[in-house]
């Protein structure tokens, strides 16, 4: 190799594989090579290729036991157990000799290591053995890494200048991703100006991406951010692991929650919705040859039935929400014919609703500390003295930028909010960032119509933070401090609900309290 390489004056190189063969032989220029496409290795399959690549390099372009940033890459990409760098002398012989290999997760974070020989004859080293343990030791870090049994993942984020706090949406992220059984096994942050059009991030940044989930053995990739079909698509291609953004991570756990035939539909709604546009998107290939010259026959004819049997199940589905809609509707009107006073409760995703719930009405309603573990509306009863009651809806937990089909999709869900007398907004205080979280469920309040509706602002979980700043917090929005887990706490609440709900009445018209029934 180095006798030719010098001869023509162009870099030459092999692939062999792990019992010497000689699977690929390639002539570059007199600087790089070129790879034929040997595809990607599927994460899942095997930990390497089980392919090297041995290149010469030729004196005269630097350090000729260098390894290029394209050797790395090729390294990283491809899953290689090796690559090698021989030097090439005046008199056509090999020199000293540069070779790097993939390591496993380390305190140092690095991706891969490099070695150095004065020639090929003093590398001593059984490559069977060497690469036999070197899968080993990844493996064995692996092990180490994932300890829940949950699928392990790696996070991707990119920080923009517009965007939220970044700390505030990964342990957002985080929530989702232990509340969908995911185990997040190592973060990557790239920050930027904007998302990158193709891959979000970019495309230095997806390599090593690509080199840590080998390193953690992960196969699925969860991004921080919403991503269009073609950053997906772009992403997929290059790291050739399964991917999902976060409204697809929002989906999974709405689907893995719903029980009811009602949240089933309602999910499966959104999953349509979101997925069609993506169907369009992986097919444009096809689309652009219009039906000519391969593109007739059953192939594009089956995309087209995909499509329009997407459509078909939207419009039924969205036909059974009505319908749903409209059942509801008239058990409402039964309860203001009854005059029953209605009260919903409305706030950030695991603030407390359930709980909060179980504890006015001695129910018990699903609660659990984890994202969205309500889907469906549930309504209870509070019983008053002298014979009032009141009727509590438990609805969906809100979160910053929920997904527009989800909204869509849990129309028949929000609907009870127009339908109640006042809005129990409550806030979990103990988070630190419950002011933003405040803001974000009014936002959504008012994108469905329902920013004027009277709201009584509930501080909880006070029993985390302490009374005293609780209470502080709750006095600068008019609100009220309490515990979900203390019930002497809840007297206030209770007290308030009957003034405003039943005494405000008295004063503005001439009901009286024997009308309300039960």
């Amino acid at each position: 190799m180095a006798d030719i390489s010098e001869e023509l004056n162009r870099v030459v190189a092999v692939l062999a594989d792990r019992q010497g063969n000689i699977e690929h032989v390639m002539v570059g220029d007199d600087r790089r090579v070129y790879l034929p496409d040997i595809g990607r290795q599927r994460a899942g399959q095997s930990r390497f290729r089980g392919i090297r690549l041995i290149r010469t390099y030729l004196k005269g372009n630097g350090d000729h036991t260098e390894l290029t940033h394209d050797d790395l890459t090729e390294l990283s990409k491809l899953q290689l157990d090796l690559v090698v760098s021989i030097g090439v002398t005046d008199e056509g012989r090999p020199g000293q000799v540069a070779y790097a290999h993939l390591i496993p997760e380390n305190p140092h974070n690095k991706l891969w290591r490099v070695e150095k020989a004065d020639s090929p004859a003093d590398i001593d080293i059984s490559y069977t053995y060497f690469i036999n343990e070197l899968e080993k030791e990844f493996q064995r870090k692996a092990d180490e890494l994932v300890t829940t049994g949950r699928e392990p993942a790696m996070l991707a984020f990119v920080a923009t200048v517009d965007g939220r706090d970044e700390e505030t949406e990964i342990e957002e992220m985080l929530q989702l991703c232990t509340t969908a059984g995911i185990e997040i096994v190592d973060t990557m942050v790239q920050r930027r100006s904007r998302m990158d059009p193709k891959t979000a991030m970019g495309t230095g940044k997806i390599e090593e991406l690509t080199l840590r989930a080998l390193q953690l053995d992960c196969e699925l990739i969860v991004f921080g951010q919403d991503l269009t079909p073609r950053q997906l698509r772009g992403i997929t291609d290059e790291t050739e692991l399964k991917v999902i953004d976060r409204t697809q991570l929002i989906l999974d756990i709405f689907a893995q929650r719903a029980t009811t035939s009602d949240g089933k539909i309602q999910v499966e709604l959104a999953q349509l919705k979101y997925n069609l546009p993506r169907l369009h998107q992986k097919n444009t290939g096809m689309s652009r040859l219009a039906g000519g010259i391969g593109g007739r026959g059953p192939g594009e004819t089956k995309l087209e039935i995909n499509r329009r049997r997407a459509r078909d199940r939207i419009r039924s589905l969205e036909k059974q929400i009505e319908q749903l809609s409209q059942q509801r509707q008239l058990r409402r009107k039964r309860r203001v014919s009854n005059q029953v006073p209605t009260v919903s409760i409305v706030g950030y995703t695991n603030a407390g609703k359930s709980t909060l719930l179980n504890a006015l009405t001695e129910s018990e309603v699903r609660s659990e500390n984890k994202l969205f573990a309500t889907l469906q509306p549930i309504a209870r009863r509070l019983q008053f003295p002298r014979e009032k009651e009141i009727v509590f809806n438990d609805t969906v937990g809100f979160i910053h930028d929920l997904p527009p089909d989800l909204v869509a999709a849990f129309k028949a869900t929000l609907e009870e909010l127009d339908e109640a007398d006042i809005l129990i907004h409550l806030v979990d205080v103990s988070d630190p960032d419950y002011p933003d979280k405040i803001e974000a469920v009014n936002r959504i309040l008012s994108e469905i119509g329902l920013g004027d509706k009277e709201q009584l602002m509930v501080f909880n979980k006070m029993d985390r933070l302490g009374e005293q700043k609780a209470r502080s917090a709750a006095d600068n929005h008019n609100g009220i401090a309490i515990s979900a887990y203390d019930p002497d706490t809840l007297v206030p609440l209770v007290e308030q609900l009957e003034d405003r709900l039943f005494r405000q009445r008295r004063r503005t018209s001439s009901t009286t309290p024997a009308e309300f029934g039960r």
